[in-house]
C-alpha cells in the first residue's frame, strides 16, 4: 500500500547522499587498491596494472561527480540553461561501462535546469532498468523553459520495482522511501514544483518514462 509522504528536508538531503556514496564507493575503492599494489615492493611486476586500474577509476569516480552535480544539485549557481551537449557529455561518461546502449534522439539546444535535472536522473534509472542490457532511448524537447521528455529503457528482463513508480507521483511505500526509492521521489519532486509530472509506463522488455516541465511563467501560476 502507498500513501502520499514528502520526506523532511533532512531525510531527502540524507537518502541522495545514501544514493551518491553508493556508487562512489566501486571507484573510490579501486583507487585504494591500486594504490596498495604501488606500495608493495613484492608487486612490481603489477605495477602497470595498477597504474591503469587508478586512472579508470579516477575517470568513473569524475564521471559520476560531474554527473550528479547537475542530477542531484545545482550543477554551478548560476540559473540559465544546460546545453544538450553537456548533457550528452555528462551522460555517455556516466554510463560508459553500462551495458545498455544509450541512444541519443535530440536536437540542438538546451534545457532549463530543472528539466536538465529530470532527464539525467530518469536516465540513471533507465539504465537500471535494463542490468542485461539493451538501449536506453533519449528524447528531449525543449524551449529553454519548459520541456518534454521520453527516455525509453528496452531490454532483456526490463525490470522497475513498483514501488519507483509510486514514487514518481511521490507515494511512499509502507516503509517510506530509501536509498533508491529517493531517487525516482526526486525526479517527480523537481517536475511537480515546477508545474510538471513524470510517469512511468510498464511494458514487457520494455519502460517508458514521460516528463513534463512547464514554462517558468506557467509553473508560477499554477
Amino acid at each position: 500500500m502507498s500513501t502520499e509522504h514528502a520526506p523532511s528536508a533532512s531525510e531527502l538531503a540524507a537518502l541522495l547522499s545514501a544514493r551518491l556514496c553508493h556508487d562512489l564507493v566501486s571507484p573510490v575503492a579501486a583507487l585504494g587498491a591500486g594504490l596498495s599494489v604501488l606500495d608493495d615492493e613484492n608487486a612490481a611486476d603489477m605495477r602497470d596494472q595498477a597504474i591503469d586500474l587508478i586512472r579508470t577509476a579516477a575517470d568513473q569516480a569524475h564521471a559520476k561527480l560531474e554527473f550528479v552535480r547537475l542530477a542531484f544539485g545545482a550543477g554551478g549557481s548560476r540559473p540559465g540553461i544546460i546545453e544538450m551537449s553537456e548533457m550528452y557529455k555528462l551522460a555517455n561518461a556516466m554510463f560508459a561501462s553500462a551495458k545498455p546502449d544509450l541512444v541519443w534522439k535530440t536536437k540542438e539546444g538546451g534545457l532549463s535546469k530543472p528539466a536538465a535535472r529530470v532527464l539525467l536522473n530518469l536516465i540513471w534509472m533507465a539504465v537500471d532498468n535494463v542490468p542485461r542490457g539493451g538501449t536506453v532511448t533519449i528524447e528531449a524537447h525543449g524551449d529553454g523553459q519548459g520541456a518534454r521528455l521520453r527516455i525509453v529503457a528496452a531490454g532483456p528482463r526490463a525490470r522497475i520495482d513498483p514501488a519507483y513508480i509510486d514514487a514518481l507521483a511521490g507515494k511512499a511505500g509502507e516503509d517510506g522511501y530509501d536509498g533508491r526509492s529517493i531517487q525516482p521521489y526526486y525526479a517527480g519532486l523537481i517536475a511537480r514544483e515546477n508545474g510538471g509530472r513524470v510517469e512511468a509506463r510498464v511494458e514487457e522488455e520494455r519502460i517508458e518514462y514521460a516528463a513534463l516541465i512547464a514554462p517558468e511563467s506557467s509553473a508560477a501560476a499554477a
